[in-house]
């Protein structure tokens, strides 16, 4: 397909000053950060993608995004964090055993780590998505990003709770893809590839059971991702030329992420560490709950009512967070009429949920100014 928007574009972001940053974790991957310019501010805020995704979720120029609307509202200095699940980097294209256990002790405390020695001694606040939601929040429990101004998390936190049929693929297809049929990973683009490929024959077969829309792209993201037609988003949400490039703004990705998922939703349904035993994540709580009553970080979790892919687990996250610490430190919003993916690449997003945010983000911008 003739590509519209050009890849990893910064067009959608006009008058900003736009610098990459490079940054090196403790387990020496090499990660980076683009920083949107336009004034300095005492809050500055830091953007998280999910895994598949990356910065361009945040950035699209078809639409008004949230960097943008973000410099509109004062918040003028703004980073975008592509971590270890980014499709702008080459490590989800290959077998690994990574979880995010690692993304929460290595990728995120570097990130905030940098943006201080970049920025200076200013307020962070952070909005995260997706398994980039639940690996930063695991990382803000896990008492390794403390100082941090507020979170607003998006569609999953501490407790996954997926749709039944998301669950059943995720126990079934990490075995067979990579133990049987030795394929590294999956892609939204197997359409795409050469004929009588695994990915071509696979693309195209899954194509057949998805009628509601006529690109190969949507229909392997609801393969891919939760349980519907389409499960990402509400397809009346997107902009059309959104829809189309939907293989360019997802990538593709093996499947150790989605092993941890299925170890928590049978941990009941609550973040616990991959692999316990591990030395190297000694630092990090068995279970993410542990530390609850301790963080003083305020967050929002934010999901679509109509959140096919985690369904209601920011809900019972928030409510769990209430039970273990009472009061109005934690905070909850439903969007009605989206669901997973569109609160952020959706065509009207500046108008119907970002202003949302709005009231949580000043309100703790202004908590630390007034302490």
């Amino acid at each position: 397909m003739q590509r519209e928007i050009p890849l990893y574009t910064t067009e959608g972001v006009p008058g900003a000053r736009v610098t990459e940053h490079r940054l090196v974790t403790d387990d020496m991957l090499t990660l980076s950060m683009l920083r949107f310019w336009k004034a300095d501010c005492d809050d500055v805020v830091m953007i998280i993608h999910g895994l598949t995704t990356s910065s361009d979720m945040f950035i699209m120029p078809e639409h008004k995004n949230l960097v943008t609307w973000l410099h509109g509202e004062g918040f003028t200095d703004v980073f975008t964090f592509d971590f270890r699940m980014s499709n702008r980097h080459i490590y989800n294209l290959g077998p690994h055993r990574w979880s995010m256990d690692d993304c929460a002790l290595y990728d995120h405390p570097k990130a905030i780590q940098t943006i201080r020695q970049i920025a200076g001694n200013k307020r962070i606040h952070v909005i995260c998505h997706c398994l980039g939601s639940m690996s930063f929040v695991m990382s803000l429990f896990a008492r390794q990003v403390p100082g941090l101004a507020s979170v607003i998390a998006n569609s999953v936190a501490l407790t996954p709770n997926p749709p039944k049929w998301s669950v059943i693929k995720g126990q079934i297809f990490p075995f067979v893809l990579e133990r049987i049929l030795s394929v590294p990973y999956v892609s939204p683009n197997w359409s795409d590839y050469p004929a009588f490929s695994f990915g071509r024959i696979m693309g195209k077969t899954v194509s057949l059971f998805h009628r509601e829309c006529d690109v190969p792209s949507c229909h392997m993201l609801s393969l891919m991702w939760g349980t519907g037609w389409p499960a990402l988003y509400e397809h009346r949400n997107l902009a059309a030329v959104t829809h189309r490039r939907g293989g360019d703004l997802y990538g593709g990705t093996s499947l150790n992420y989605h092993r941890h998922v299925i170890k928590m939703i049978k941990s009941g349904r609550t973040a616990v560490k991959m692999y316990p035993d591990k030395p190297a994540h000694a630092a990090l709580p068995d279970n993410y709950f542990a530390h609850a009553r301790e963080i003083e970080t305020p967050v929002l979790f934010v999901t679509g009512r109509s959140n096919r892919v985690f369904a209601d687990s920011n809900i019972l996250c928030f409510e769990r967070l209430k039970e273990l610490a009472p009061g109005n430190r934690h905070e909850l919003l439903i969007l009605d009429g989206y669901g997973h993916q569109d609160p952020f690449m959706g065509a009207r997003v500046a108008e119907e949920v970002f202003p949302q945010f709005l009231p949580f983000l000043k309100k703790h911008a202004a908590a630390r100014r007034a302490a």
